[in-house]
């Protein structure tokens, strides 16, 4: 028997379709996707309940003239954030299901999991592993159990879970009661020598190796290793009223309501910021290479500190650095946007910390994106300006002609990828690493970028990738291992 429904997107458009009573409702929104040109969605019944994908038609109540509707949100695609050689990509699909790639060992495989990956509607990555937070306030766990893989330890305590933030090797979820739930590697985490203290939090930063958790009453409670800032003991007292905290490597860098600064954790990667604590008055936002920070003051001046071969030492561009309004960071450079649209670059001169040969090109910069050693300036005609090492995607020149109209860039250790306003897009540096796509690229929406390989959501949720194979990318269409999945 057959039934025939329509079928809705939320803008009105629909579709009269019929399928038998015996179908799936994932057949159903299969042969809707089709006809209507959108991507995986999830189907609701007219009293707005999604239908359960593997349910049949007749299972679900449907019968001839009733109206469903396709839910579709956009594609996020989560890899991990610290440079150390990810190797795995997830992402969300327009259905709320999950869709991985990758090292199978690192999280590129939740086969195992899959039919637990339902609603999801967030995505955080350790270095190796995937938590995924479910609509229900649950949480779903694969990839490397020394790195967060494997949560079975601490399921029953993940309920009504709000965030999830991560460092290299730990997960830490922040539940709607305030109390905090951590699992990964023991050697990492040790949260429960503070999990006493850990009530009322509101907000978790984690760097590499530590978290900190800010609570209700502006107080912090850190833990992880010690040396990397899982220890605020020399500085507890000072940590009050604190608004927000930024990270470098190994080291944190709290904002306090007065607008001064409080720090901690590994002396060489930015931790001690008494030679400038005087400075440090009315700070408005943070910014960190892996070893040195840089604060915005509320008159747009600028005070930095940590390695002088990291950022820390901006003396010689001190006179420049007038009305910043934004700060970009590559590992070991920096480079602030001006309100005037100029940029003003320190650090690492091999690493972008010295844009003297592009600076006559500097200006009207609306945006600075930032590989491992280069920049990316985003003018705004919408065309680019790139510098730094070369090996890094200092250098645009093969492609400049083809940048125009540029709206975003995101960039992987040692490469670049624009978006044009058409949805094409346009790669240079290091080609192993996101630098050549070998395929032209259109009709994009969203990119991501991981540490050595880059992906792509089209507009019709489709999902491509491009890199290094091993750190989830693919080369091309004439490689049996690329693919664009619906």
């Amino acid at each position: 028997m057959s039934v025939r429904v329509d079928v809705a997107l939320l803008s009105g458009r629909s579709e009269t379709i019929e399928v038998e009573a015996g179908s799936s409702i994932d057949a159903l929104a299969q042969k809707a996707q089709a006809l209507l040109g959108v991507g995986r969605s999830r189907v609701a019944n007219s009293a707005g309940q999604v239908l359960p994908g593997t349910e049949t038609v007749q299972q679900a109540g449907l019968k001839t003239g009733d109206v469903v509707t396709l839910h579709t949100q956009q594609v996020e695609v989560a890899c991990a954030r610290w440079k150390c050689d990810a190797s795995a990509f997830a992402a969300i699909q327009g259905d709320a299901s999950v869709l991985t790639w990758g090292d199978p060992d690192d999280g590129g495989d939740c086969s195992s999991i899959q039919d637990r990956l339902v609603n999801v509607q967030k995505i955080q990555a350790s270095l190796f592993a995937f938590a995924a937070l479910l609509g229900d306030g649950s949480v779903v766990t694969w990839g490397n159990p020394d790195c967060g893989g494997d949560s079975a330890a601490v399921q029953e305590k993940l309920k009504d879970v709000r965030e999830i933030q991560s460092n290299t090797e730990v997960f830490a979820a922040l539940l709607g009661n305030g109390r905090v739930v951590t699992w990964g590697n023991p050697d990492f985490d040790n949260s429960s020598a503070v999990q006493e203290r850990l009530h009322g939090v509101q907000k978790i930063q984690a760097n590499k190796y530590a978290f900190a958790a800010i609570l209700e009453d502006g107080s912090v409670v850190t833990w992880g290793l010690p040396d990397s800032g899982g220890d605020s003991s020399p500085v507890e007292e000072q940590l009050q009223n604190v608004r927000h905290i930024q990270v470098s490597d190994e080291a944190f860098a709290a904002i306090l309501a007065d607008g001064s600064v409080v720090s901690w954790g590994n002396p060489e990667f930015g931790s001690d910021s008494s030679a400038v604590c005087q400075k440090l008055r009315d700070v408005q936002h943070i910014q960190a290479t892996n070893c040195a920070f840089a604060a915005i003051l509320a008159d747009g001046s600028v005070v930095t500190w940590g390695p002088e071969e990291a950022g820390g030492d901006s003396s010689d561009v001190l006179e420049q650095l007038r009305h910043v309004q934004e700060i970009q960071s590559s590992d070991d450079a920096f480079a602030a946007i001006t309100a005037g649209g100029r940029v003003v670059t320190w650090g690492d001169k091999q690493g972008g910390g010295n844009s003297d040969a592009v600076q006559h090109q500097l200006m009207n910069v609306k945006k600075v994106q930032a590989s491992a050693g280069a920049f990316a300036a985003i003018l705004g005609d919408g065309s680019v300006v790139t510098w730094g090492n070369p090996a890094y995607g200092g250098d645009s020149s093969s492609v400049q002609d083809r940048l125009k109209d540029v709206q975003h860039i995101q960039a992987s250790k040692s490469a670049f990828v624009a978006l044009l306003g058409d949805g094409s897009a346009v790669c240079w540096g290091e080609p192993r690493q996101g630098g050549d796509a070998g395929q032209e690229l259109k009709e994009l929406h969203a990119i991501q970028a991981g540490e050595q390989a880059m992906a792509g959501v089209l507009k019709s949720g489709s999902l491509l990738a491009w890199g290094d194979r091993r750190f989830g990318g693919y080369l091309g269409a004439a490689d049996p291992t690329w693919y664009s999945r619906p």
